[in-house]
């Protein structure tokens, strides 16, 4: 305690010194006028501070302010919101409401400067609501900070060249259209203007596909081209039958579906600083404690979806110094209820990172918290699976995570490596948590999904055409003014 109070008082000293010298401030949010998102977001690293020396100090003494003018002349409205990860590293968010002008952001610590504050834009800055894409697609794609190599997407579509999808349409109708068990739309573009057909009783999921599609055409006009997305969790297009391009939130082993971010991960993008709390940026700050002061156990919380869930549970009452795992709701096992009840109340995610390490199993198809549990810094425990989401084939099982046979019957050796080697799962943890940083965050989703329909747009020769029976789907009402140039130029001072 003396020595991490001795280092502290040094690393004070030595930053009003010389400021600039020890922090990086770097991210997206930093390049406001070209990457625009629900929640812009930056990270204030100071290099040279690790857990054991961080102190709650640093927190109270950084402060970021964020303004700038509305076109009226007047203050816009920015809200911002500063996560602490308890490591000596922040992210900051902050949500834009009207187009800005000369926005300013200051990043001070102990009443001064850190790095390059203050950060200048002249503008507009748009809202993430403004309608006012940008009319060339590829200049975009570079300019927000997007790639195109994606192992993922090259796989999912190599089976899809020179489409008449005209034809393809009707035959995934054909197959598809079972309206008390499976739900898909066809989506048209034409014009930056989004017109969908949906097929099948239950379409009330297509609000995540159509706010994705709405939000990238905001961004950029998006090329002519029309889809199909599967509305349901399970994949539909078996390889036991000839490929039909479907898009879905999982894939499988055993499919042929075109695999594009959940709409759980992809509304935690779009709703970021709303109405949703759970998303990749805010989990690292929700996990209140570092990893020597977590419980060394494995914690688990979920419905009963899947055998194997139940199974937990047995595992886990045969070994409670090891595990903290209990049922939340039972729907698909009702009549052992009895057994493996009774249903335990829902608890935060955020103190699932009380404990070092987080089950995954799946439930349905592919748990689909895994991105937040990889971002939390927890050591994930993941069953084998033949079920994925669009970024589980840039995993490597020992270095993101600690793999576990399906039937969960090492799950137990597992835990007891995880406490006799707590060095390495402790590495295992931080490697999973820069993962997250590096491909899960909001820009990466954004990005993951321009890829991916601009890759798709290539492989339609058909014309793209608007059935007269299809809705279109509007825009949300916003009171942006588009005629302003936007100017990429800014100031550092």
């Amino acid at each position: 305690m003396f020595l991490a109070k001795l280092l502290y008082l040094l690393f004070l000293c030595v930053l009003t010194q010389s400021q600039k010298d020890y922090v990086d401030i770097s991210g997206p949010g930093l390049q406001p006028v070209e990457i625009i998102m629900p929640a812009r977001y930056f990270f204030i690293n100071f290099t040279h501070i690790n857990a054991q020396t961080y102190t709650p100090e640093l927190n109270k003494k950084l402060i970021v302010e964020i303004e700038g003018k509305s076109s009226a002349n007047k203050h816009c409205r920015v809200w911002v919101n500063k996560l602490d990860r308890k490591d000596g590293t922040f992210i900051v968010r902050y949500k834009i409401y009207e187009t800005c002008f000369d926005l300013s952001i200051y990043v001070h610590y102990d009443r001064k400067d850190l790095g390059k504050s203050p950060f200048k834009f002249k503008g507009p800055i748009y809202p993430d609501q403004c309608d006012c894409p940008e009319k060339e697609f590829e200049n975009w794609f570079i300019n927000y900070g997007c790639t195109q190599n994606h192992e993922q997407i090259i796989k999912d579509l190599k089976p899809f060249h020179n489409l008449n999808m005209k034809e393809e349409v009707q035959k995934i109708i054909q197959k598809y259209h079972q309206p008390e068990s499976t739900s898909f739309c066809h989506y048209v573009i034409k014009e930056n203007k989004l017109y969908r057909n949906c097929y099948g009783k239950h379409v009330g999921f297509n609000m995540f596909s159509d706010n994705v599609l709405l939000s990238l055409m905001r961004k950029v006009k998006v090329p002519d081209m029309e889809l199909i997305i599967n509305l349901g969790d399970w994949p539909l297009v078996h390889k036991r039958d000839k490929p039909l391009p479907v898009f879905s939130w999982c894939g499988s082993d055993e499919t042929y579906d075109i695999v594009m971010p959940t709409y759980d991960l992809t509304e935690s993008t779009l709703e970021n600083m709303g109405r949703v709390t759970l998303d990749t940026l805010s989990v690292q700050s929700g996990a209140e404690l570092v990893w020597e002061k977590r419980e060394p156990r494995a914690v688990w919380r979920g419905r009963d979806s899947r055998a194997e869930r139940l199974k937990l549970v047995d595992i886990a009452r045969a070994n409670p110094d090891l595990f903290n795992v209990s049922l939340t709701n039972f729907f698909f096992f009702r009549d052992k209820e009895a057994q493996y009840g009774p249903k335990q109340p829902h608890i935060s995610f955020f103190k699932f990172f009380d404990f070092k390490y987080q089950i995954n199993v799946d439930g349905t198809v592919a748990a689909y918290r895994m991105p937040y549990l990889l971002t939390g810094g927890g050591l994930v425990l993941k069953q084998n699976s033949p079920y994925y989401e669009h970024f589980y084939k840039q995993l490597t099982a020992w270095k993101h995570f600690v793999p576990v046979a399906r039937d969960l019957s090492d799950l137990v050796d597992r835990v007891k490596w995880a406490r006799e080697n707590d060095e390495k799962a402790r590495e295992i943890a931080m490697n999973a948590k820069n993962f997250g940083n590096e491909h899960l965050l909001p820009q990466h989703i954004i990005c993951y999904h321009a890829a991916l329909f601009w890759e798709w747009s290539k492989r339609v020769r058909s014309e793209v055409d608007i059935e007269e029976s299809m809705t279109q789907v509007q825009q949300p009402k916003s009171a942006c003014d588009c005629k302003f140039p936007k100017s990429h130029n800014h100031e550092d001072l």
